[in-house]
């Protein structure tokens, strides 16, 4: 496994960490008392929010099958999260066992059960590196020792993007990641926005800012432009849980009211 000893992390648990937080409102035993309260402050705001997490981890499961169905073996997906089953690894070794999977993320604690990312098939293969998006030099760096970059790629960043900012330049970080792979690559996306719920979304950038989480929500134009370039795969930009809906199974609640995100699928030429 690429990077630092799991022994040695060192856990921030002063403050809230997204990834934590998800693996609250999935309902995971991974995180620590400030995540939880950070995140039922989120639901006093939208109790839906359970409900877009695993909407969210859905569309992960139904966008890895349609590629590995395409023919798609090599996956990079930044902004992993705590190993929730089935991981990304899973759901793709299940169509094809081949498959080759790189996880990243930027929380120690991800780095610290990052053992249950590493179960591949004998003939697949996985690896975890410790990097942030906003480093993608050291993302290739470290995705290079397993994936070959001369075949297509299916890049992930699946509710991620919404935690970097535009002073961060997000949509050049994706460029930068986008641009190390070869014609034929794919790139998966998920982001929340506050098209749907203006004020409760403002509600909830200040409070997780308070508590220092940024949280960048993004229109359906804004989002759309990290497909700049790219050919969509139909139907393009679409609420999250109804992209592809045949793919897989209804989250329960993903129909009682909007869901506020967008996800969509798109190739390199």
């Amino acid at each position: 496994m690429t990077g630092q000893d799991p022994t040695a992390v060192q856990i921030d648990t002063g403050r809230p960490h997204p990834a934590r937080m998800y693996d609250w409102y999935l309902g995971g035993k991974d995180n620590y008392p400030v995540d939880e309260e950070m995140g039922r402050q989120m639901l006093a705001l939208d109790p839906r929010v359970p409900v877009m997490a695993r909407v969210n981890r859905a569309f992960m499961h139904r966008a890895t099958t349609w590629l590995a169905q395409q023919g798609v073996r090599q996956f990079l997906d930044v902004g992993t999260g705590i190993p929730t089953e089935p991981n990304l690894h899973q759901v793709a070794q299940r169509v094809a066992p081949d498959v080759r999977v790189v996880y990243c993320d930027n929380d120690p604690i991800v780095l610290a059960h990052a053992t249950a990312l590493l179960r591949s098939t004998s003939e697949g293969a996985t690896e975890y590196l410790q990097a942030d998006v906003r480093d993608p030099a050291a993302i290739v760096a470290g995705a290079r020792r397993i994936l070959d970059f001369d075949r297509p790629v299916g890049l992930s960043l699946v509710a991620l993007l919404h935690f970097v900012s535009d002073e961060d330049g997000a949509h050049e970080l994706v460029g930068r990641l986008l641009a190390e792979l070869p014609p034929g690559s794919y790139l998966t996306m998920t982001h929340a926005t506050s098209d749907f719920t203006p004020e409760e979304s403002a509600a909830a950038t200040e409070k997780l800012k308070a508590a220092g989480v940024t949280l960048a929500l993004r229109s359906r134009e804004e989002f759309a432009r990290f497909f700049d370039g790219l050919d969509l795969v139909e139907p393009g930009v679409e609420i999250v849980h109804k992209w592809h809906p045949e793919l897989g199974e209804p989250v329960p609640g993903q129909d009682d009211g909007v869901i506020p995100g967008y996800g969509a699928v798109a190739r390199k030429r």
